[in-house]
């Protein structure tokens, strides 16, 4: 009975700790964003609230919190309130499978290991999607409906090829345990440096995952469902203090897993160099410096790139991404049955930067679209 009592205290004190370690990412997070773009636009950033502006995120969800809650008068009573959990509570479940160390103590560093880890992630994510439905439909008003429609068939294609992206790490690790594809990394160092990482071997698939990720956690230049210039907020147009603040929270809280998850399946999660003293701690580190290096490149992107068009936003869904995944976890398929003299990783690889070269090309826009482009001073086409 005191085993019990013990592990059952164990397990709520890893999981508040994970919960406020989330909260405290999603805040430091903001904060980054804020001064990088800030950096990159030759702009100031925060920097009045707590030493260089750190404390400015926490200021702003209290402000939110203590706001008035605006509720439009054809809004849905029920719908409306409930939008914003359906996209938090999801965002928050995702992270519970990932591995972020190999020990915490005398405990596991992750709140549970189940045997379709990844496959939980993708589930969480489906569910956020009727969130951002119910959210622009309750709403009572055209522009968040529009967002709405537009997020429903952003995610809905981004989540196909977001799937198809780790077929071919599953099958190369042969397991979809979050943790198992992290021992499956781990080993002697090809060639004597470098890493077992899938990064290497399932290339064409870590951009896929990659670029679906942007598009399904809505970021730059991804953003349609938000465009203020076009829908004013997108989906949360109507929403206005904790509910905001909650549609806020999901979004960076995606954008941490969607990280997390590729650290796992891509770059090894916690494997990394670890010194002989505290090596608990060392794995942990290494997981959150991977993490905040993709978290970084998110930041990069919205501040570097313009928004798409909606329809080469599904073009390059549908057109590019899925056919490239699908093509890759053929070759995997291929390279893990067939019996070939070269080694599975030299393999792989090869082809790897051959597919990577291919899908990259299909981003530099072709004559007919730079044509298409070209407006007459009068404002019509040639």
């Amino acid at each position: 009975m005191n085993g019990t009592v013990w592990d059952i205290f164990i397990l709520l004190v890893k999981v508040v700790g994970v919960f406020a370690a989330l909260m405290l990412t999603v805040l430091f997070t903001i904060w980054l964003e804020r001064r990088v773009v800030a950096f990159m636009q030759t702009r100031v950033g925060p920097n009045r609230v707590g030493p260089f502006g750190v404390l400015q995120s926490l200021a702003d969800g209290i402000k939110l919190f203590f706001k008035e809650d605006v509720r439009p008068s054809k809004a849905d009573r029920i719908l409306y309130g409930i939008a914003p959990v359906i996209m938090m509570i999801p965002a928050f479940l995702a992270f519970t499978v990932i591995p972020f160390g190999f020990a915490f103590g005398g405990q596991r560093a992750q709140l549970t290991d189940l045997n379709v880890g990844l496959l939980f992630v993708l589930a969480m994510g489906s569910l956020q999607v009727y969130g951002i439905v119910l959210a622009g439909w309750a709403s009572g008003s055209n522009y968040p409906l529009l967002g709405g429609i537009r997020s429903s068939a952003q995610m809905i294609s981004y989540e196909i090829a977001q799937g198809l992206s780790l077929v071919g790490v599953f099958m190369t690790a042969g397991t979809l345990s979050a943790a198992g594809i992290v021992a499956a990394q781990q080993g002697d160092p090809l060639l004597g440096f470098i890493p077992r990482w899938y990064v290497i071997f399932q290339f064409p698939l870590f951009l896929v995952f990659l670029l679906a990720g942007i598009a399904e956690t809505n970021r730059a230049p991804f953003d349609l469902p938000e465009a203020e210039s076009e829908l004013v907020g997108g989906y949360h147009t109507e929403y206005s203090g904790v509910k905001f603040a909650l549609f806020f929270l999901a979004e960076y809280l995606n954008i941490i897993t969607v990280s997390a998850v590729a650290t796992t399946a891509f770059l090894g999660g916690p494997d990394g160099p670890a010194p002989g003293f505290l090596p608990w701690l060392w794995p942990i580190l290494w997981f959150i410096v991977k993490v905040f290096f993709f978290i970084f490149l998110f930041i990069w992107l919205r501040a570097t790139l313009p928004r798409l068009r909606f329809d080469r936003l599904m073009d390059f869904g549908w057109k590019v991404l899925i056919p490239v995944a699908l093509a890759w976890v053929a070759v995997t398929a291929v390279v893990l049955v067939v019996d070939i003299n070269l080694p599975r990783p030299v393999l792989l690889g090869a082809i790897g930067v051959l597919l990577a070269l291919l899908l990259l090309s299909f981003l530099l826009p072709s004559d007919r679209e730079r044509n298409a482009d070209r407006t007459a001073p009068g404002g019509s086409t040639p």
